[in-house]
């Protein structure tokens, strides 16, 4: 009887030796994960209806080469939504991060469905279309 007891303690310790390995394992921080830059948020979730250029064609959307600073609305070539013709502003930092955050809240009717929820993800896109101009 001595000896499976002895047994039963051993089992004990190697058990608890794997479950302490798997708690320190747990405790370890992940690194935290890195936003890509503008220029590669802009090409992953806008560039297939816009462009950067006037050299290119037209796409579903407007270029949106030097659209900072320029009229909601007024991108030679493109023709827009009848929403666009009621629009009177200028793009800017606040206009451009409530488009991309609801379009149709900022131009009933408009027919961008992209929507992006995420604060710093429309900060680095607008910050990219800023170096445009």
């Amino acid at each position: 009887m001595a000896m499976r007891r002895a047994r039963w303690t051993v089992g004990l310790g190697f058990c608890g030796a794997i479950s302490a390995v798997h708690v320190v394992a747990a405790q370890m921080p992940l690194p935290a994960a890195k936003l890509p830059d503008g220029a590669t948020l802009f090409k992953q979730q806008c560039a297939t209806c816009h462009t950067t250029n006037t050299s290119d064609p037209v796409r579903q959307g407007p270029s949106l080469y030097k659209v900072v600073g320029r009229h909601a609305g007024a991108a030679d070539g493109f023709k827009y939504s009848a929403g666009f013709a009621k629009a009177d502003f200028v793009w800017d930092d606040a206009h451009l991060d409530a488009w991309l955050n609801n379009p149709q809240e900022v131009i009933p009717g408009t027919v961008m469905a992209y929507r992006q929820a995420r604060p710093e993800t429309r900060a680095l896109i607008i910050a990219y279309l800023k170096e445009l101009n």
